[in-house]
């Protein structure tokens, strides 16, 4: 198991035990997520709500959505051992479902099985990207010899300086706000990965390397 920690304010958490935690959370909640989808076709199909009424299509969305949502939260945030892979139907699925009716859209160029612990980086990397283009826009993966590239562009970027100083290595981040919290979480994994990082923001795009 890889031996890290993550500092946060007055103690210092293993970032396994957070890993593990983080799939459990997952896992416990997808289950009764997917009842609820499977007790809508029910309804459906037995007449006890109309397909097309708005009520049962708010609630099919939105348990998508959540569905979706924890799918990829499971990858990012969960525990990812060595040896685990993930198809490019399973990858791009996902970001595919994360992206479904949202303003960001994500491009997985790679056709090969690749690590999840690799995947579970790029992803981050997605989180760091989303979390600066409020507005929306596009994000793409790639891979060559040196490494992964996250590339994102959009009408709007809104780049905390201080997050992305923090995944170049050039300044701290402590108690990071929960909904940023994957800024504190890339550079410590990226290291127990033997990868280095390199971010650059500009007006209109975002660019995150993960070289080898």
């Amino acid at each position: 198991m890889l031996n890290t920690t993550l500092n946060a304010g007055h103690g210092t958490i293993n970032a396994n035990l957070a890993a593990l935690v983080g799939s459990r959370l997952c896992h416990d909640l997808i289950s009764p997520i997917g009842a609820i989808q499977n007790g809508l076709e029910l309804m459906a199909l037995t007449g006890g709500a109309s397909q097309d009424s708005p009520e049962l299509s708010l609630i099919r969305d939105s348990c998508e959505s959540a569905a979706a949502r924890i799918r990829f939260f499971r990858v990012a945030f969960g525990f990812a051992s060595e040896g685990q892979t993930m198809s490019r139907r399973e990858v791009a699925g996902t970001l595919d479902a994360v992206t479904k009716g949202g303003r960001l859209s994500a491009d997985w160029a790679e056709d090969s099985d690749q690590p999840r612990t690799e995947v579970q980086l790029c992803f981050l990397a997605y989180l760091c990207c989303e979390s600066a283009l409020p507005m929306g826009g596009q994000v793409h993966f790639t891979r060559d010899s040196a490494g992964w590239t996250v590339r994102a562009s959009g009408p709007r970027v809104n780049a905390d300086t201080r997050l992305w100083d923090h995944l170049n290595g050039v300044s701290s981040l402590e108690d990071p706000p929960a909904d940023k919290v994957h800024f504190a979480l890339l550079p410590i994994l990226a290291e127990v990965q033997r990868r280095q990082l390199f971010a650059q923001t500009r007006e209109d795009s975002l660019v995150i390397k993960i070289a080898a």
